[in-house]
Protein backbone atom coordinates (compact mmCIF):
# COMPACT_ATOMS: atom_id res chain seq x y z
CA UNK A 1 0.00 0.00 0.00
CA UNK A 2 1.14 3.47 -0.85
CA UNK A 3 0.06 6.62 1.32
CA UNK A 4 1.62 9.40 0.61
CA UNK A 5 1.35 11.47 3.84
CA UNK A 6 1.77 15.00 4.51
CA UNK A 7 0.86 17.20 7.34
CA UNK A 8 -0.88 20.26 7.16
CA UNK A 9 0.90 23.57 6.87
CA UNK A 10 0.29 26.46 8.64
CA UNK A 11 -3.16 28.50 6.99
CA UNK A 12 -1.42 30.54 4.65
CA UNK A 13 -3.29 34.08 5.50
CA UNK A 14 -4.90 35.55 8.75
CA UNK A 15 -7.82 36.43 6.88
CA UNK A 16 -10.67 34.43 5.13
CA UNK A 17 -10.72 33.82 1.19
CA UNK A 18 -11.54 36.72 -1.38
CA UNK A 19 -14.04 34.51 -3.02
CA UNK A 20 -17.71 35.14 -2.29
CA UNK A 21 -18.86 32.83 -0.17
CA UNK A 22 -22.48 31.27 0.19
CA UNK A 23 -25.17 33.31 2.09
CA UNK A 24 -26.23 30.20 3.59
CA UNK A 25 -25.08 26.60 4.04
CA UNK A 26 -27.05 24.04 1.42
CA UNK A 27 -29.77 22.13 2.60
CA UNK A 28 -27.00 19.55 1.53
CA UNK A 29 -24.75 20.15 3.62
CA UNK A 30 -27.34 20.77 6.69
CA UNK A 31 -27.92 17.23 5.89
CA UNK A 32 -25.55 14.19 7.48
CA UNK A 33 -25.73 11.13 6.75
CA UNK A 34 -26.66 10.82 3.52
CA UNK A 35 -25.83 8.20 1.15
CA UNK A 36 -21.85 7.64 0.28
CA UNK A 37 -20.98 7.86 -3.49
CA UNK A 38 -19.71 5.17 -5.18
CA UNK A 39 -16.09 6.78 -5.16
CA UNK A 40 -16.59 7.48 -1.31
CA UNK A 41 -17.42 3.58 -0.98
CA UNK A 42 -13.94 2.63 -3.03
CA UNK A 43 -11.75 4.62 -0.98
CA UNK A 44 -10.09 4.06 2.77
CA UNK A 45 -9.91 7.36 4.46
CA UNK A 46 -6.57 7.24 6.20
CA UNK A 47 -5.60 10.13 8.10
CA UNK A 48 -6.88 13.84 7.89
CA UNK A 49 -4.37 16.59 8.95
CA UNK A 50 -6.39 19.99 9.40
CA UNK A 51 -4.71 22.90 10.31
CA UNK A 52 -7.71 25.66 11.25
CA UNK A 53 -6.98 29.54 12.25
CA UNK A 54 -9.75 30.57 14.64
CA UNK A 55 -10.48 34.54 14.15
CA UNK A 56 -12.35 35.68 16.86
CA UNK A 57 -12.76 39.52 16.01
CA UNK A 58 -14.00 38.47 12.23
CA UNK A 59 -15.37 35.31 13.11
CA UNK A 60 -13.90 33.47 10.88
CA UNK A 61 -11.70 30.72 9.83
CA UNK A 62 -8.56 29.73 7.53
CA UNK A 63 -7.48 26.30 7.22
CA UNK A 64 -5.69 23.80 5.09
CA UNK A 65 -6.64 20.30 5.23
CA UNK A 66 -4.59 17.28 3.73
CA UNK A 67 -6.62 14.17 3.43
CA UNK A 68 -4.59 10.80 2.72
CA UNK A 69 -6.69 8.20 1.21
CA UNK A 70 -6.16 4.59 -0.09
CA UNK A 71 -8.08 2.99 -3.03
CA UNK A 72 -9.87 -0.14 -2.03
CA UNK A 73 -10.96 -0.37 -5.94
CA UNK A 74 -10.16 1.66 -8.78
CA UNK A 75 -11.37 5.52 -9.18
CA UNK A 76 -11.17 8.12 -11.14
CA UNK A 77 -12.59 10.91 -8.39
CA UNK A 78 -12.58 11.84 -5.47
CA UNK A 79 -15.69 13.38 -3.24
CA UNK A 80 -15.03 15.10 -0.26
CA UNK A 81 -18.40 17.21 1.42
CA UNK A 82 -17.23 21.10 2.87
CA UNK A 83 -19.87 23.64 3.07
CA UNK A 84 -20.01 26.00 0.32
CA UNK A 85 -20.06 28.98 3.13
CA UNK A 86 -15.99 27.99 3.15
CA UNK A 87 -14.49 28.91 -0.77
CA UNK A 88 -11.91 26.52 -1.48
CA UNK A 89 -8.62 28.68 -2.54
CA UNK A 90 -6.66 25.58 -4.02
CA UNK A 91 -6.43 21.59 -3.96
CA UNK A 92 -2.99 19.86 -4.71
CA UNK A 93 -3.00 16.05 -5.05
CA UNK A 94 -0.09 14.36 -4.40
CA UNK A 95 1.94 17.66 -5.35
CA UNK A 96 0.18 18.30 -8.61
CA UNK A 97 -1.85 21.61 -8.40
CA UNK A 98 -5.25 21.62 -10.26
CA UNK A 99 -7.08 24.10 -12.26
CA UNK A 100 -10.31 25.46 -11.10
CA UNK A 101 -11.54 22.83 -14.37
CA UNK A 102 -11.06 20.09 -12.18
CA UNK A 103 -12.74 20.01 -9.47
CA UNK A 104 -16.43 21.40 -8.29
CA UNK A 105 -18.59 22.33 -4.91
CA UNK A 106 -21.48 23.29 -6.18
CA UNK A 107 -23.87 21.97 -3.35
CA UNK A 108 -21.42 21.05 -0.98
CA UNK A 109 -20.44 18.11 -2.13
CA UNK A 110 -16.98 18.21 -3.64
CA UNK A 111 -15.61 16.32 -6.45
CA UNK A 112 -12.16 16.17 -7.61
CA UNK A 113 -11.08 14.62 -11.03
CA UNK A 114 -8.43 13.05 -10.92
CA UNK A 115 -4.99 13.67 -13.05
CA UNK A 116 -4.52 9.73 -13.82
CA UNK A 117 -7.29 6.91 -12.14
CA UNK A 118 -6.44 5.91 -8.71
CA UNK A 119 -5.58 1.82 -8.56
CA UNK A 120 -6.41 -0.47 -6.23
CA UNK A 121 -4.08 -0.51 -3.35
CA UNK A 122 -2.76 3.13 -4.26
CA UNK A 123 -2.64 6.00 -2.39
CA UNK A 124 -3.70 9.67 -3.10
CA UNK A 125 -2.55 13.38 -0.41
CA UNK A 126 -5.07 15.92 -1.06
CA UNK A 127 -4.44 19.19 -0.09
CA UNK A 128 -7.51 21.82 0.50
CA UNK A 129 -6.59 25.05 1.08
CA UNK A 130 -10.37 26.90 2.34
CA UNK A 131 -11.53 29.76 4.67
CA UNK A 132 -14.37 32.16 5.20
CA UNK A 133 -17.13 32.24 7.97
CA UNK A 134 -18.33 29.16 9.00
CA UNK A 135 -22.48 28.89 10.26
CA UNK A 136 -23.39 30.18 13.06
CA UNK A 137 -25.02 28.17 15.12
CA UNK A 138 -28.74 29.16 15.62
CA UNK A 139 -29.74 27.27 18.57
CA UNK A 140 -26.28 24.56 19.60
CA UNK A 141 -26.13 21.77 19.91
CA UNK A 142 -29.58 21.14 18.58
CA UNK A 143 -28.82 23.29 15.27
CA UNK A 144 -25.56 23.50 14.92
CA UNK A 145 -22.47 24.99 13.67
CA UNK A 146 -19.85 27.55 15.85
CA UNK A 147 -20.66 28.95 18.61
CA UNK A 148 -18.88 32.79 19.01
CA UNK A 149 -19.76 33.90 22.79
CA UNK A 150 -17.61 35.27 25.35
CA UNK A 151 -16.63 34.02 28.95
CA UNK A 152 -17.69 36.60 31.84
CA UNK A 153 -14.06 37.87 32.12
CA UNK A 154 -14.92 39.15 28.05
CA UNK A 155 -12.75 36.84 26.31
CA UNK A 156 -13.62 34.85 23.24
CA UNK A 157 -15.10 31.77 24.21
CA UNK A 158 -16.22 29.61 21.28
CA UNK A 159 -16.66 26.08 20.57
CA UNK A 160 -18.34 23.85 17.25
CA UNK A 161 -21.24 22.05 17.66
CA UNK A 162 -22.31 19.73 14.74
CA UNK A 163 -23.77 16.37 15.06
CA UNK A 164 -27.00 17.07 13.64
CA UNK A 165 -25.30 19.22 10.54
CA UNK A 166 -22.25 16.80 10.07
CA UNK A 167 -18.46 17.54 9.78
CA UNK A 168 -18.41 19.30 6.76
CA UNK A 169 -19.84 22.27 8.34
CA UNK A 170 -16.37 23.10 8.95
CA UNK A 171 -13.41 20.76 7.42
CA UNK A 172 -13.89 18.73 4.24
CA UNK A 173 -15.06 14.92 5.11
CA UNK A 174 -16.94 11.90 4.17
CA UNK A 175 -20.07 13.05 5.82
CA UNK A 176 -21.42 9.95 6.89
CA UNK A 177 -21.05 7.21 10.12
CA UNK A 178 -18.87 4.79 7.86
CA UNK A 179 -16.47 7.79 6.67
CA UNK A 180 -14.32 8.01 9.51
CA UNK A 181 -10.77 8.55 9.51
CA UNK A 182 -8.28 6.27 11.13
CA UNK A 183 -7.05 9.28 12.25
CA UNK A 184 -7.02 12.71 12.43
CA UNK A 185 -3.89 15.79 13.30
CA UNK A 186 -5.72 19.23 14.53
CA UNK A 187 -3.56 22.18 14.33
CA UNK A 188 -5.61 24.47 15.89
CA UNK A 189 -4.08 28.16 16.02
CA UNK A 190 -5.91 30.78 18.53
CA UNK A 191 -4.92 33.99 19.89
CA UNK A 192 -2.39 33.91 22.31
CA UNK A 193 -3.79 33.47 25.70
CA UNK A 194 -6.55 31.23 25.17
CA UNK A 195 -6.28 27.68 24.95
CA UNK A 196 -8.07 25.14 22.28
CA UNK A 197 -8.64 21.35 24.27
CA UNK A 198 -9.52 18.88 21.20
CA UNK A 199 -9.27 15.68 20.32
CA UNK A 200 -7.37 12.79 21.47
CA UNK A 201 -3.45 12.95 22.73
CA UNK A 202 -1.98 16.54 23.08
CA UNK A 203 1.18 16.68 21.35
CA UNK A 204 1.97 20.42 22.49
CA UNK A 205 1.02 23.94 21.53
CA UNK A 206 3.84 26.99 19.91
CA UNK A 207 3.51 30.32 20.97
CA UNK A 208 4.52 32.10 17.23
CA UNK A 209 5.15 35.71 19.57
CA UNK A 210 3.21 37.30 16.94
CA UNK A 211 -0.02 37.13 19.47
CA UNK A 212 -0.67 33.76 17.81
CA UNK A 213 -0.41 29.86 19.67
CA UNK A 214 -1.13 26.75 17.74
CA UNK A 215 -2.20 23.74 19.71
CA UNK A 216 -1.40 20.26 18.41
CA UNK A 217 -3.42 17.05 19.14
CA UNK A 218 -3.84 13.63 17.70
CA UNK A 219 -6.83 10.85 17.87
CA UNK A 220 -7.57 7.75 16.51
CA UNK A 221 -10.78 6.82 14.31
CA UNK A 222 -12.66 9.88 15.13
CA UNK A 223 -16.60 9.56 15.02
CA UNK A 224 -16.43 12.67 12.23
CA UNK A 225 -19.29 14.92 13.72
CA UNK A 226 -17.58 14.44 17.21
CA UNK A 227 -14.32 16.39 15.87
CA UNK A 228 -14.61 19.55 17.93
CA UNK A 229 -12.87 22.81 18.28
CA UNK A 230 -13.06 24.77 21.97
CA UNK A 231 -11.24 27.67 22.48
CA UNK A 232 -11.06 30.22 25.86
CA UNK A 233 -9.54 30.77 29.20
CA UNK A 234 -9.67 28.15 30.62
CA UNK A 235 -7.45 26.65 33.21
CA UNK A 236 -6.69 22.51 33.37
CA UNK A 237 -7.71 20.20 35.58
CA UNK A 238 -5.37 16.76 35.86
CA UNK A 239 -5.83 13.32 37.60
CA UNK A 240 -5.32 10.08 36.33
CA UNK A 241 -7.53 7.28 36.97
CA UNK A 242 -6.60 3.14 37.85
CA UNK A 243 -8.96 0.85 35.99
CA UNK A 244 -9.97 -1.61 37.46
CA UNK A 245 -8.43 -3.70 33.94
CA UNK A 246 -4.91 -2.26 35.02
CA UNK A 247 -4.30 1.03 32.27
CA UNK A 248 -4.07 4.29 33.71
CA UNK A 249 -6.19 6.81 32.32
CA UNK A 250 -5.38 10.72 31.66
CA UNK A 251 -8.45 12.51 33.33
CA UNK A 252 -8.71 16.13 31.69
CA UNK A 253 -11.11 18.81 32.69
CA UNK A 254 -10.94 22.43 31.02
CA UNK A 255 -13.81 24.92 33.07
CA UNK A 256 -13.10 28.19 32.61
CA UNK A 257 -10.85 30.13 34.65
CA UNK A 258 -13.71 32.62 35.67
CA UNK A 259 -15.66 29.33 37.45
CA UNK A 260 -16.15 28.78 41.27
CA UNK A 261 -13.06 26.46 41.93
CA UNK A 262 -15.41 24.40 44.31
CA UNK A 263 -18.06 23.70 41.38
CA UNK A 264 -15.87 22.67 38.98
CA UNK A 265 -13.57 20.13 41.84
CA UNK A 266 -16.99 18.83 42.33
CA UNK A 267 -17.54 17.93 39.15
CA UNK A 268 -14.19 16.33 38.20
CA UNK A 269 -14.50 14.79 41.40
CA UNK A 270 -17.45 13.07 39.63
CA UNK A 271 -14.96 11.76 36.83
CA UNK A 272 -13.95 8.06 38.44
CA UNK A 273 -16.70 6.62 40.26
CA UNK A 274 -18.51 7.52 36.10
CA UNK A 275 -15.47 5.26 34.99
CA UNK A 276 -15.51 2.69 37.27
CA UNK A 277 -19.57 2.38 36.81
CA UNK A 278 -18.63 1.81 32.69
CA UNK A 279 -15.92 -0.09 32.99
CA UNK A 280 -17.82 -2.02 35.88
CA UNK A 281 -21.01 -2.46 33.37
CA UNK A 282 -19.96 -2.38 29.79
CA UNK A 283 -16.18 -2.74 29.58
CA UNK A 284 -12.75 -0.94 29.26
CA UNK A 285 -12.71 2.80 28.38
CA UNK A 286 -12.29 3.01 24.51
CA UNK A 287 -9.83 5.60 24.48
CA UNK A 288 -7.45 5.20 27.89
CA UNK A 289 -4.40 5.90 25.43
CA UNK A 290 -5.53 9.35 24.41
CA UNK A 291 -7.46 10.90 27.51
CA UNK A 292 -11.10 11.08 29.19
CA UNK A 293 -11.62 14.78 28.44
CA UNK A 294 -14.54 17.26 29.32
CA UNK A 295 -14.39 20.46 28.95
CA UNK A 296 -16.59 24.06 29.56
CA UNK A 297 -18.91 25.06 26.86
CA UNK A 298 -21.18 28.11 25.58
CA UNK A 299 -24.12 25.65 24.49
CA UNK A 300 -25.50 22.77 26.63
CA UNK A 301 -23.24 19.64 25.50
CA UNK A 302 -22.35 16.72 22.57
CA UNK A 303 -20.29 13.56 22.35
CA UNK A 304 -16.72 15.00 21.06
CA UNK A 305 -14.63 12.06 21.43
CA UNK A 306 -12.01 12.13 24.63
CA UNK A 307 -13.07 16.04 24.88
CA UNK A 308 -17.07 15.62 25.39
CA UNK A 309 -18.77 19.12 25.79
CA UNK A 310 -20.24 20.61 28.97
CA UNK A 311 -22.60 23.30 29.62
CA UNK A 312 -24.52 22.24 32.31
CA UNK A 313 -23.19 24.93 34.69
CA UNK A 314 -23.05 22.90 37.34
CA UNK A 315 -26.19 22.10 38.01
CA UNK A 316 -28.17 20.19 41.38
CA UNK A 317 -31.03 18.10 40.34
CA UNK A 318 -31.22 15.50 43.39
CA UNK A 319 -29.79 12.22 41.30
CA UNK A 320 -26.60 12.83 43.28
CA UNK A 321 -24.89 13.37 39.89
CA UNK A 322 -24.98 15.21 37.04
CA UNK A 323 -26.99 13.87 33.99
CA UNK A 324 -25.36 15.66 31.24
CA UNK A 325 -21.66 14.95 32.08
CA UNK A 326 -23.03 11.03 32.60
CA UNK A 327 -24.95 11.06 29.36
CA UNK A 328 -21.78 12.76 27.21
CA UNK A 329 -19.51 10.22 28.55
CA UNK A 330 -21.95 7.37 27.67
CA UNK A 331 -21.25 7.86 24.20
CA UNK A 332 -17.56 7.13 24.45
CA UNK A 333 -18.71 3.65 24.51
CA UNK A 334 -22.21 4.31 22.31
CA UNK A 335 -21.82 6.09 19.62
CA UNK A 336 -17.59 6.72 19.46
CA UNK A 337 -16.35 2.83 20.08
CA UNK A 338 -19.59 1.58 18.69
CA UNK A 339 -20.45 4.34 15.82
CA UNK A 340 -24.36 3.03 13.86
CA UNK A 341 -23.53 1.83 10.60
CA UNK A 342 -26.60 4.20 9.63
CA UNK A 343 -28.90 6.86 11.00
CA UNK A 344 -31.63 4.05 11.26
CA UNK A 345 -29.35 2.28 13.92
CA UNK A 346 -29.56 5.53 15.71
CA UNK A 347 -31.26 3.79 19.38
CA UNK A 348 -27.83 1.94 19.35
CA UNK A 349 -26.33 5.19 20.30
CA UNK A 350 -29.33 7.67 22.23
CA UNK A 351 -31.41 4.59 23.94
CA UNK A 352 -28.65 1.92 25.15
CA UNK A 353 -26.72 5.57 26.41
CA UNK A 354 -29.67 6.83 27.98
CA UNK A 355 -29.69 3.18 29.26
CA UNK A 356 -27.07 4.02 31.64
CA UNK A 357 -28.54 6.75 33.27
CA UNK A 358 -31.05 4.57 35.16
CA UNK A 359 -28.22 1.97 35.83
CA UNK A 360 -25.99 4.46 37.44
CA UNK A 361 -29.01 5.48 39.82
CA UNK A 362 -29.32 2.09 40.91
CA UNK A 363 -25.28 1.73 41.69
CA UNK A 364 -25.32 4.68 43.81
CA UNK A 365 -28.52 4.85 45.24
CA UNK A 366 -30.40 1.55 44.61
CA UNK A 367 -33.63 0.51 42.99
CA UNK A 368 -36.31 2.89 43.62
CA UNK A 369 -33.74 5.50 42.35
CA UNK A 370 -33.40 3.63 39.22
CA UNK A 371 -37.20 3.32 38.95
CA UNK A 372 -37.56 6.83 39.35
CA UNK A 373 -35.87 7.44 36.59
CA UNK A 374 -37.23 4.38 33.93
CA UNK A 375 -40.72 6.31 35.60
CA UNK A 376 -39.43 9.64 34.20
CA UNK A 377 -38.43 7.94 30.70
CA UNK A 378 -41.97 6.11 30.56
CA UNK A 379 -43.77 9.39 30.90
CA UNK A 380 -42.15 11.20 27.61
CA UNK A 381 -42.73 8.31 24.91
CA UNK A 382 -44.53 9.23 21.76
CA UNK A 383 -44.52 5.86 20.23
CA UNK A 384 -45.58 7.78 16.76
CA UNK A 385 -42.87 6.26 14.67
CA UNK A 386 -40.70 3.45 15.23
CA UNK A 387 -37.46 2.87 16.20
CA UNK A 388 -36.11 1.68 13.14
CA UNK A 389 -37.56 1.79 9.92
CA UNK A 390 -35.24 -0.70 8.13
CA UNK A 391 -34.40 1.69 5.41
CA UNK A 392 -31.26 3.94 5.11
CA UNK A 393 -32.05 7.46 7.10
CA UNK A 394 -30.25 10.49 7.39
CA UNK A 395 -30.06 12.57 10.58
CA UNK A 396 -33.01 14.57 10.31
CA UNK A 397 -35.30 11.77 9.47
CA UNK A 398 -34.58 10.18 13.08
CA UNK A 399 -34.13 13.15 15.25
CA UNK A 400 -37.66 14.95 13.78
CA UNK A 401 -40.20 13.57 15.72
CA UNK A 402 -42.44 15.13 13.19
CA UNK A 403 -40.56 12.85 10.80
CA UNK A 404 -38.96 10.04 13.00
CA UNK A 405 -38.89 8.45 16.47
CA UNK A 406 -37.02 11.87 17.88
CA UNK A 407 -36.84 11.74 21.70
CA UNK A 408 -38.10 7.86 21.73
CA UNK A 409 -34.98 7.36 20.42
CA UNK A 410 -33.55 8.01 23.97
CA UNK A 411 -36.42 7.14 26.58
CA UNK A 412 -38.17 4.50 24.36
CA UNK A 413 -34.60 3.15 23.46
CA UNK A 414 -33.63 3.06 26.96
CA UNK A 415 -37.10 1.21 28.44
CA UNK A 416 -36.98 -0.97 25.25
CA UNK A 417 -33.36 -2.09 26.73
CA UNK A 418 -34.28 -2.22 30.09
CA UNK A 419 -37.73 -5.07 29.18
CA UNK A 420 -34.84 -7.15 27.29
CA UNK A 421 -32.24 -7.12 30.45
CA UNK A 422 -35.02 -8.26 32.47
CA UNK A 423 -36.56 -11.05 29.69
CA UNK A 424 -33.16 -12.65 28.96
CA UNK A 425 -31.35 -11.88 32.32
CA UNK A 426 -28.08 -9.82 33.25
CA UNK A 427 -25.73 -12.20 32.05
CA UNK A 428 -26.71 -12.54 28.32
CA UNK A 429 -28.13 -8.86 28.11
CA UNK A 430 -24.42 -7.43 28.97
CA UNK A 431 -22.49 -10.18 26.57
CA UNK A 432 -24.68 -9.07 24.06
CA UNK A 433 -23.59 -5.09 25.13
CA UNK A 434 -20.32 -6.06 25.14
CA UNK A 435 -20.39 -8.10 22.03
CA UNK A 436 -21.99 -4.89 20.23
CA UNK A 437 -19.78 -2.43 21.72
CA UNK A 438 -15.82 -4.11 21.09
CA UNK A 439 -16.93 -7.23 19.03
CA UNK A 440 -15.77 -9.73 21.41
CA UNK A 441 -16.94 -10.76 25.41
CA UNK A 442 -13.81 -10.74 26.46
CA UNK A 443 -12.16 -6.80 25.92
CA UNK A 444 -9.16 -5.88 27.09
CA UNK A 445 -7.60 -2.98 27.25
CA UNK A 446 -5.22 -2.41 23.30
CA UNK A 447 -6.85 -5.42 21.77
CA UNK A 448 -9.75 -3.76 20.12
CA UNK A 449 -10.71 -0.93 18.15
CA UNK A 450 -13.61 0.92 16.99
CA UNK A 451 -16.20 -0.41 15.30
CA UNK A 452 -19.64 0.22 13.67
CA UNK A 453 -23.13 -1.78 14.61
CA UNK A 454 -26.13 -2.55 13.23
CA UNK A 455 -29.73 -2.83 14.72
CA UNK A 456 -28.94 -6.40 12.86
CA UNK A 457 -26.19 -7.38 14.72
CA UNK A 458 -27.84 -6.35 17.90
CA UNK A 459 -31.00 -8.46 17.54
CA UNK A 460 -28.66 -11.35 16.48
CA UNK A 461 -26.27 -11.22 19.36
CA UNK A 462 -28.95 -10.91 21.97
CA UNK A 463 -30.61 -13.82 20.79
CA UNK A 464 -27.06 -15.87 21.07
CA UNK A 465 -26.82 -15.06 24.65
CA UNK A 466 -30.20 -15.83 25.32
CA UNK A 467 -30.53 -19.11 24.03
CA UNK A 468 -33.27 -18.30 21.72
CA UNK A 469 -35.25 -16.54 19.01
CA UNK A 470 -36.24 -13.15 20.46
CA UNK A 471 -37.30 -12.05 16.89
CA UNK A 472 -40.68 -11.22 17.80
CA UNK A 473 -39.38 -8.94 20.81
CA UNK A 474 -37.64 -6.92 18.31
CA UNK A 475 -39.95 -6.87 15.88
CA UNK A 476 -43.09 -5.72 18.17
CA UNK A 477 -40.21 -3.24 20.25
CA UNK A 478 -38.04 -1.54 17.49
CA UNK A 479 -40.14 -2.00 14.21
CA UNK A 480 -43.30 -0.68 14.65
CA UNK A 481 -44.71 2.09 16.55
CA UNK A 482 -47.08 1.39 19.03
CA UNK A 483 -46.57 -0.52 22.21
CA UNK A 484 -48.09 -3.81 23.12
CA UNK A 485 -51.31 -3.86 24.73
CA UNK A 486 -52.84 -6.24 27.26
CA UNK A 487 -56.11 -7.14 27.27
CA UNK A 488 -57.86 -8.76 30.46
CA UNK A 489 -61.18 -10.68 30.50
CA UNK A 490 -62.91 -12.38 33.36
CA UNK A 491 -65.79 -15.08 33.21
CA UNK A 492 -66.29 -16.09 36.72
CA UNK A 493 -62.77 -17.19 38.39
CA UNK A 494 -61.12 -17.45 35.54
CA UNK A 495 -59.23 -14.65 33.79
CA UNK A 496 -57.34 -14.20 30.25
CA UNK A 497 -54.56 -12.37 29.10
CA UNK A 498 -54.10 -11.56 25.78
CA UNK A 499 -51.34 -9.57 24.48
CA UNK A 500 -52.70 -7.57 21.19
CA UNK A 501 -50.16 -5.72 18.59
CA UNK A 502 -49.74 -4.21 15.63
CA UNK A 503 -51.31 -6.02 12.82
CA UNK A 504 -51.26 -9.41 15.41
CA UNK A 505 -47.88 -9.37 15.21
CA UNK A 506 -46.50 -12.48 17.64
CA UNK A 507 -45.67 -11.36 21.29
CA UNK A 508 -45.17 -14.13 23.79
CA UNK A 509 -43.75 -11.88 26.48
CA UNK A 510 -43.96 -13.58 29.80
CA UNK A 511 -45.99 -11.76 32.18
CA UNK A 512 -45.58 -11.52 35.89
CA UNK A 513 -49.57 -11.32 37.95
CA UNK A 514 -49.63 -10.67 41.77
CA UNK A 515 -52.66 -12.17 43.40
CA UNK A 516 -53.55 -11.45 46.69
CA UNK A 517 -50.07 -11.14 47.49
CA UNK A 518 -48.67 -14.11 45.51
CA UNK A 519 -47.14 -13.45 42.52
CA UNK A 520 -47.18 -16.35 39.49
CA UNK A 521 -45.61 -15.77 36.20
CA UNK A 522 -47.95 -16.97 32.92
CA UNK A 523 -45.51 -17.87 30.22
CA UNK A 524 -47.94 -16.07 27.92
CA UNK A 525 -47.42 -18.88 24.84
CA UNK A 526 -49.15 -18.54 21.81
CA UNK A 527 -49.67 -14.27 23.27
CA UNK A 528 -52.38 -15.37 25.87
CA UNK A 529 -52.43 -16.94 29.47
CA UNK A 530 -55.04 -17.89 32.09
CA UNK A 531 -54.94 -17.78 35.89
CA UNK A 532 -57.59 -18.04 38.28
CA UNK A 533 -58.29 -15.23 41.45
CA UNK A 534 -62.15 -15.29 42.76
CA UNK A 535 -64.25 -12.52 42.28
CA UNK A 536 -63.05 -9.33 44.58
CA UNK A 537 -59.05 -10.69 44.30
CA UNK A 538 -56.78 -7.86 44.69
CA UNK A 539 -55.11 -8.66 40.91
CA UNK A 540 -51.70 -6.30 40.29
CA UNK A 541 -50.07 -6.76 35.90
CA UNK A 542 -46.12 -6.83 36.23
CA UNK A 543 -45.74 -6.03 40.00
CA UNK A 544 -42.10 -5.03 39.19
CA UNK A 545 -42.83 -2.84 35.26
CA UNK A 546 -40.89 -5.26 33.42
CA UNK A 547 -42.67 -5.08 30.57
CA UNK A 548 -42.96 -2.33 28.18
CA UNK A 549 -46.48 -1.77 27.46
CA UNK A 550 -49.53 0.70 26.67
CA UNK A 551 -50.97 2.46 29.69
CA UNK A 552 -54.37 4.40 29.54
CA UNK A 553 -53.59 6.78 32.53
CA UNK A 554 -50.03 7.82 30.84
CA UNK A 555 -51.88 8.38 27.64
CA UNK A 556 -54.35 9.96 29.32
CA UNK A 557 -51.98 12.19 31.41
CA UNK A 558 -50.43 13.27 28.50
CA UNK A 559 -53.03 14.08 26.56
CA UNK A 560 -54.13 16.53 29.71
CA UNK A 561 -50.74 17.65 29.37
CA UNK A 562 -51.13 18.75 25.75
CA UNK A 563 -54.26 20.31 25.78
CA UNK A 564 -54.77 24.21 25.38
CA UNK A 565 -55.64 25.67 29.01
CA UNK A 566 -58.76 27.04 28.73
CA UNK A 567 -58.54 31.00 30.21
CA UNK A 568 -60.26 31.99 33.48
Amino acid sequence: MLVLAACASTPESATPAAATPAELSTPFTLTTGSPRTPEQQSVRFEKADLAIRVMPDSQSIDAVAVLDVTAAQPVDRLVFELDTRLPIRSIVINGRPLTTAEWSNPDGRLTIVLPQTLAAGRGASVRIAYGGHPRTAPQAPWDGGFVWSAAPNGQPWIATAVQGEGCDLFWPCIDHPLGEPGRVDLHITVPTGLMAPSNGRFIGSVDHGDGWTTWTWSAREPNTYAIALNIGPYVEMQADHVSRYGATIPLRFWPLSTDDPAKAQGLFDQFPRMMDFYEATVGPFPFGDDKMGVVETPHLGMEHQTINAYGNAYRLDGKDYDWLLHHELAHEWFGNQMTDADYDDLWLHEGLGSYMQPLYARWLNGDRAMQVELSEMRGKLINRFPLVSGRPQDDDSVYDSARGPGLDLYNKGALVAHSLRLLIGDHAFFETIRRLVYGTDDPRPGQFEPRFGTTAEFEALASRAAGRDLGWFFDVYLHQAALPELRQTRAGDRIVLEWITEGGRPFPMPLEVEVEGRVQTLSMTGGRGELVAPAGAHILIDPQNKVLRRLEHIEAWQAARAAPTAPK
